[in-house]
């Protein structure tokens, strides 16, 4: 539905998960279902998919593959992302590369024992960290955390394990696209890379931001958008250069990408 000139409002959809949770602060009320993901999408489909994530148990430990490979075995984008932590509990962390150098060959043995867990390298997060997890990068999310998540708009996920839970795993997939060694991820400030730039804006007054290959996910705060309305928890898709006037103090990702 397209909502004023120069500005259309992203569609979501709500996705109950195995690790999701009730609690979907900061960004919305409490929910009636294990909400793991929030989606927003476009209504022509757009080279990023932008998601809010809410976890209550771990993720599986898992792994993208780079353009290439998605390509030759899927005919698919691969998938790089990034992380903007919104909320942390108390233990609230994420797992990002592993703790030293490892073999393919170790990584497997791990994976199929269910080792490659001590194997990772866990840290603690904390409100308004971001995490830079290129493609290739063996990660994953524990629970109590929120997060914004910016990827390219891909779902391929090989599985590396899943704590018991009967789903499939695609050990082999995995491991030819991983990378075994250490990585940290942490990035303060803008994330750039060849898919996306991501920024994080706090808005006191108006301010005018660029399309038309840009989208804004609304943290916090309320106001307009090229004349209509914003609130919390909404991703709206720039259409042209507009004016965003915050009238309660504003946070927002601004994430472009390129043609």
């Amino acid at each position: 539905m397209t909502i004023g000139p120069g500005a259309r409002r992203l569609k979501t959809t709500r996705h109950e998960k195995i690790w999701g949770t009730t609690n979907l602060s900061p960004i919305f009320a409490a929910a009636d279902s294990k909400i793991g993901e929030v989606w927003f999408e476009d209504e022509e489909r757009l080279p990023l998919l932008f998601k809010f994530l809410f976890t209550s148990e771990r993720l599986s430990i898992q792994v993208h593959p780079e353009d290439t490979y998605a390509a030759a075995h899927h005919q698919s984008l691969g998938k790089t992302e990034m992380w903007h932590v919104l909320r942390a509990d108390e233990g609230g962390e994420i797992g990002l590369g592993f703790n030293q150098a490892f073999t393919a060959e170790e990584v497997a043995a791990g994976a199929r024992s269910g080792a490659i867990v001590d194997m990772l390298s866990w840290r603690k997060v904390k409100a308004g960290e971001n995490y830079f997890v290129p493609a290739g990068k063996v990660h994953a999310i524990g629970a109590g955390v929120a997060i914004c998540e910016i990827q390219q708009n891909s779902d391929i996920t090989y599985r590396l394990y899943d704590y018991g839970r009967p789903r499939e795993l695609h050990l082999d997939h995995g491991m030819a696209v991983s990378h075994t060694g250490p990585y940290d991820g942490l990035k303060s400030g803008v994330i750039e890379c060849k898919y996306f730039r991501t920024e994080r804006m706090r808005l006191d007054a108006a301010l005018s931001l660029s399309g038309p290959r840009a989208v804004v996910m609304i943290l916090e705060g309320k106001g307009k958008i090229a004349g209509e309305p914003y609130s919390k928890g909404e991703g709206w898709r720039l259409l042209r250069n507009l004016t965003i006037e915050p009238s309660k103090a504003t946070t927002l990702l601004y994430v472009t990408w390129p043609e």
